[in-house]
């Protein structure tokens, strides 16, 4: 978390003195994010380039996905500290289906994968010690790092390979307080999926040095057409090192509502036990996870393909619109798009004339768009943005086409 972010969340007692001082800084409200709220009071027909949430693009596939919840197994509360057996089997049989064997027994279900992260920050580190994070990441783990006390240390990725994780420079990246490595796969938002070579490298390395993996997998259900073949599938059902994965609904079958996502603990049969012997105790704490969603896993993974058909050919097609604008601009144009293995965002590059920051502001107003600043995922470099490829896909090609003709005016 850069410094000045992390400036802004203080674990002092709201009621000390002097905690909030008025210009402050917790809660504060950043100039682009005052000059984005002005943007979309003043400037009409806005298109929204930033927008994760599968809920609100008009899938017709989600249409009535909830109705599973109405099951009368639901009416009994019976709470088990990993969740109820049915949706832990369900999920070791959607791992069966990527080629990886889970038993059951080693599954964890909770509410959210930030609520996840929360337990393995519990689970593995104490006060003073380190978590590794690949830059550039998924900007919710600074705060959810924060919030547990732990300290957040930056990976170089290699931005000449597509930002590709590199095993070594990982290792010389590790301290002797590091205690867990986290890897999202494939990147949000750089998409790229670990390689299966790097992967076996990242898995011993975990195990020489003694720290775990902590593998987030959300988007591994959406390889694009550029994945690379030699991809690591799934790091589900790794025995050599201390490895977590963590997934759940809101991506799989783009349910965020429903409020259940799930972790695979892997690792020596010695290690796994002692992990999920300490977990139990923080899961049994919480019981997050309500009943109604358990007894309807099973269906609501089963129909997943429908929602990926549909979600699946508008990515592609969004991602052809975005190509066919910049090809229109020319080869001159100084954007391009940085390869895509998978997930739901793209990454450009483009001219350093201005701060990733005045891009964003200069394209809410000259474009109608807002896109996202690489500095949102900790990316070290200025000229990198970020858009979403959920929107309906004529709104999307039209404001990608205004935002790459702006990009290539300067």
């Amino acid at each position: 978390m850069s410094g000045d972010r992390r400036a802004r969340f203080s674990r002092r007692s709201l009621l000390a003195p002097h905690a909030i001082d008025g210009g402050g800084t917790d809660g504060a409200v950043s100039a682009l994010a005052r000059e984005l709220a002005e943007v979309r009071a003043t400037v009409e027909d806005l298109d929204d380039l930033t927008e994760g949430n599968p809920t609100k693009i008009g899938l017709d596939a989600l249409r009535g996905a909830t109705s599973a919840l109405a099951d009368e197994r639901a009416d009994r509360y019976a709470p088990e500290p990993f969740g109820l057996r049915s949706a832990r089997a369900a999920i070791a049989a959607y791992y069966a289906a990527h080629g990886a064997t889970v038993d059951p027994s080693r599954v964890v279900i909770g509410a959210s994968t930030s609520e996840l992260y929360g337990w393995l920050f519990k689970l593995l580190v104490d006060p003073g010690d380190e978590v590794l994070v690949p830059r550039p990441s998924y900007p919710l783990l600074d705060w959810l790092a924060a919030l547990e006390g732990v300290e957040l240390v930056g990976c170089r990725t290699r931005r000449d390979e597509g930002f590709r994780l590199d095993p070594d420079e990982v290792a010389r990246a590790l301290h002797e307080r590091t205690r867990a490595i986290a890897v999202v796969h494939p990147n949000n938002p750089t998409g790229r999926f670990v390689r299966e070579d790097d992967a076996r490298a990242l898995v011993a390395l975990a195990a020489s040095r003694d720290v775990a993996l902590v593998v987030d997998e959300v988007f591994a259900d959406w390889p694009s057409r550029e994945a690379d073949p030699d991809r690591r599938r799934t790091f589900a059902g790794e025995t050599a090192a201390p490895v977590f994965v963590l997934s759940g609904l809101s991506k799989v079958a783009c349910l965020p509502q429903l409020k259940l996502a799930w972790m695979v603990v892997g690792g020596p049969p010695s290690f796994a036990e002692a992990a999920l012997a300490r977990l139990e105790l923080i899961a049994d704490t919480y019981l997050s996870v309500g009943t109604p969603v358990q007894v309807a896993l099973p269906a609501l993974l089963a129909g997943r393909a429908t929602v990926h058909a549909e979600l699946g050919a508008r990515l592609e097609r969004n991602l052809a619109a975005l190509d066919e604008a910049i090809s229109r601009a020319g080869l001159e144009a100084p954007v391009r798009r940085m390869r895509l293995e998978g997930g739901w965002y793209a990454m450009l590059e483009v001219a350093r004339t201005r701060t990733d920051e005045a891009w964003v502001t200069h394209l809410a107003r000259e474009a109608r768009a807002i896109v996202q600043p690489g500095y949102f995922f900790d990316a070290e470099e200025e000229g990198l943005l970020v858009v979403s490829l959920l929107p309906e896909p004529a709104r999307f090609a039209a404001a990608i086409e205004r935002v790459v003709r702006c990009l290539a005016a300067g």
